[in-house]
C-alpha cells in the first residue's frame, strides 16, 4: 500500500479482512502516518519503504499516493506484480493505459482509476449497460472531494483542457465550460456541473466499443470556477465531506432507445478506499476479467457481485426511477 492518506488508510483496512492477504506493507513519505495506520490495523500489517526489488510475482501494489503513478506501476509490472492505481490525472492515466502490452506479457493486471469517480462510476456504467443491445452514450458527473490531494485535483480540474469521446475520436474543450444541471442522490440534489480535467472518458470509451459519446463533468460553484487559476484559498478538509456520483447510460434494447441512471452517495475518501480495497482483493482472487491495463469498466465483468461486496462494506448505489427517465430525448452535451 503506497500512500497512507485518507484513501490509502481505508483501502488498507479493507484488505486486512481479505482471506487471501498474507501480509500488507504500508508505505508513506510521512513515516508517522504509516506507523499510525499500521498500529491501528495490527497484524499482518507492517511499515516499510518503497523498494521495487522487494516486489514479488503475484503481489498486488496499491498506489494511493498523489503523485504520478507510472514509475512505481511500471516497476511492479516488470517484476510480475499487479497494480491497483487511484490515478486521476489525464497524463498519468494515459501513461498507465500504455502499459497494457507490458502487463499482458508479464501476466499482470493494472487496474486504473480504482476509486470513487472514476472507479465506482465505471462499475456503475457497466452495470447500467447490462441488458442493452448496444450502448450509445455514457455521461458521468461527480460532486465532492476526498482527501487534500483530491481537493487540489478538483481545484485544478477546472483549468486547462477537458477530454470527451465523440463519434469515434477525442474532442477537447475548455475546462469550466459546458454548464449542465445534474441531479444527484438526496440530500445533494441538483448541482451545476462543468467539464474538467477528468479521466472518465479515457477509461470508459474502451470499455464500450462502438459508443458514440462519453463525457464527464464535475460539480462546481461560481467561486470554484472564478478561483480555479489561483492558489487554494482555504486548507482542504483532511478527509472530505459528503459527495456523490451519477452515471447515465443511453443505448438500445431492440428497436427502442432506453436510458438508465445510477448514482451513489458517500464521502468520496471512504468510498474510494473501499473500492480500491475490494479491487485489490478481487485481483488476488483472480476475479477480474483480463490481464493488461484498463479501468474497472473493462476489468469488472461481473458488476453485480462487485457492487454487492461494496454494499456489504457500506457503499451503496441507487437507481433513478423518475417518471420521465426513459422518455427524455438526448440533450446536446
Amino acid at each position: 500500500m503506497v500512500g497512507a492518506g485518507a484513501v490509502g488508510a481505508r483501502a488498507a483496512r479493507q484488505l486486512v479482512s481479505a482471506a487471501t492477504v498474507e501480509a500488507l506493507t504500508v508505505v508513506d513519505v510521512n513515516s508517522q502516518q504509516a506507523v499510525a495506520v499500521a498500529n491501528s490495523l495490527g497484524a499482518p500489517v507492517a511499515v516499510g519503504h518503497w523498494d521495487p526489488d522487494t516486489v514479488q510475482p503475484g503481489d498486488v501494489v496499491v498506489l494511493a499516493l498523489p503523485g504520478p503513478h507510472l514509475g512505481p506501476a511500471r516497476a511492479a509490472v516488470e517484476r510480475g506484480a499487479s497494480v491497483v492505481s487511484l490515478a486521476d490525472a489525464i497524463d498519468d492515466v494515459r501513461a498507465l493505459l500504455a502499459l497494457d502490452s507490458d502487463a499482458r506479457a508479464a501476466e499482470a493486471t493494472v487496474a486504473i482509476g480504482a476509486g470513487f469517480a472514476p472507479g465506482l462510476t465505471c462499475v456503475l456504467a457497466r452495470h447500467a449497460a447490462a441488458g442493452f443491445d448496444s450502448v450509445d452514450e455514457v455521461y458521468v458527473a461527480k460532486a465532492g472531494t476526498g482527501g487534500p490531494a483530491c481537493a487540489r485535483h478538483h481545484h485544478e480540474a477546472l483549468t486547462g483542457e477537458a477530454v470527451d469521446w465523440r463519434d469515434g475520436s477525442w474532442s477537447r474543450h475548455r475546462a469550466g465550460s459546458g454548464r449542465e444541471l445534474c441531479w444527484f442522490p438526496d440530500p445533494l440534489g441538483a448541482l451545476d456541473c462543468y467539464r474538467g480535467g477528468l479521466v472518465d472518458a479515457l477509461l470508459l470509451a474502451p470499455a464500450f466499443p462502438g459508443v458514440c459519446r462519453v463525457t464527464a463533468r464535475v460539480a462546481a460553484s461560481r467561486r470554484d470556477r472564478f478561483t480555479a487559476r489561483l492558489p487554494m484559498l482555504r486548507r482542504p478538509h483532511p478527509e472530505g465531506l459528503l459527495g456523490a456520483a451519477r452515471v447515465e447510460v443511453r443505448g438500445r434494447r431492440g428497436p427502442a432507445t432506453d436510458v438508465r441512471v445510477l448514482g451513489a452517495l458517500d464521502r468520496p475518501a471512504i468510498a474510494a478506499g473501499i473500492v480500491a480495497g475490494v479491487t485489490a482483493a478481487w485481483l488476488l482472487d483472480g476475479r477480474l476479467g483480463r490481464r493488461g491495463a484498463a479501468g474497472l469498466g473493462e476489468l469488472v465483468t461481473e458488476p453485480v457481485p462487485f457492487l454487492h461486496e461494496l454494499a456489504r462494506r457500506g457503499v451503496r448505489a441507487a437507481v433513478f426511477e423518475g417518471a420521465g427517465a426513459a422518455a427524455t430525448e438526448p440533450a446536446p452535451r
